[in-house]
């Protein structure tokens, strides 16, 4: 909690871009520092808890309300180069959307494919009898199954497919290197668009894109956990009672002598605070919603 007399002037404001919207959100070291003068203490619901406890409690509430409370969306814009990869982001944990954008800025959304993969290839001699390593150096390989490095077969050969073929109008793999079925055939919803396609490759750490987006504008659209950087770990004003709900929950549920109607009480607290974090967060403006709704008498011819 700031001090009474720590606020900075309008100059300073407007003439310090780093500092735009910082007044939104609190930083992780202010919530730990808060919490102990409020609840630790003599006569306080917590007469004495170490530091160190409040921040690792800290730390898990702005993640589990990363996921789906806080704005914790972030993005990466890359050209696809020739290889069709795109590095996972350090603090990646999930993607919300993948889009390629058009000359004219515009997004346009791009889909997962289930209809190839890049596994792990298994090595394998002349005869096609499986290679293993040999750790403890008897010169017999009898340890430990070995793995050919680089990209599998399955992806070699799908990155190699000619990026045109106007005569496989068949249920194949066309220029995006996909399957075609609903295209030719009958529409399917799920392959209605022509923006590309992905997959994502969580053992390797790579987002594997179809042979259409090379050179192509991509935007990641993923989310962190919030503790990236420690720029990083903030909350939004919005939520910040429902952290201290969530230290004080996980405080109290770690203790043996804590009587359980204690507990659950808290625990129905830290529930409430992460509903109420979430309605405010999610910024409905009703005159929003009400331009939306205007279109929703429109006859569809």
């Amino acid at each position: 909690m700031g001090s009474l007399g720590d606020s900075i002037s309008d100059f300073q404001h407007y003439n310090s871009e780093p500092s735009y919207g910082n007044y939104t959100f609190v930083n992780l070291r202010e919530i730990i520092d808060n919490f102990m003068i409020v609840y630790v203490g003599e006569g306080k619901i917590l007469s004495k808890v170490n530091a160190g406890e409040v921040q690792f409690h800290g730390m898990r509430a702005i993640q589990e309300l990363s996921y789906d409370v806080l704005k914790s969306v972030k993005t990466q814009e890359i050209e696809v180069p020739n290889t069709l990869k795109m590095v996972l982001p350090r603090d990646y944990v999930n993607y919300c959307k993948i889009v390629r954008v058009d000359s004219n800025g515009i997004e346009k959304p791009i889909y997962p494919t289930g209809r190839t993969s890049n596994p792990f290839p298994i090595s394998q001699d002349s005869s096609l009898a499986y290679t293993y390593t040999d750790s403890d150096g008897d010169g017999v390989g009898d340890d430990k199954l070995q793995e050919q490095s680089g990209d599998s077969d399955t992806w070699n050969k799908f990155n190699s497919i000619p990026t045109h073929n106007a005569n496989q109008d068949y249920d194949a793999l066309d220029a995006i290197r996909f399957d075609n079925r609903g295209r030719r055939y009958g529409l399917d919803p799920q392959h209605a668009q022509q923006n590309g396609t992905f997959f994502i490759d969580d053992a390797r750490g790579y987002i594997h894109f179809s042979s259409d987006l090379s050179g192509e504008t991509i935007t990641l659209k993923y989310i962190s956990d919030g503790l990236g950087t420690n720029e990083e770990m903030i909350v939004h004003k919005f939520a910040e009672e429902a952290v201290y709900k969530h230290i004080m929950y996980g405080l109290i549920a770690g203790r043996s002598n804590m009587p359980e109607h204690i507990v659950q009480r808290y625990k129905k607290e830290k529930f409430a605070e992460s509903r109420k974090a979430k309605i405010r967060l999610s910024n409905i403006k009703i005159e929003e919603f009400t331009q939306v709704l205007r279109g929703i008498s429109k006859h569809i011819k």
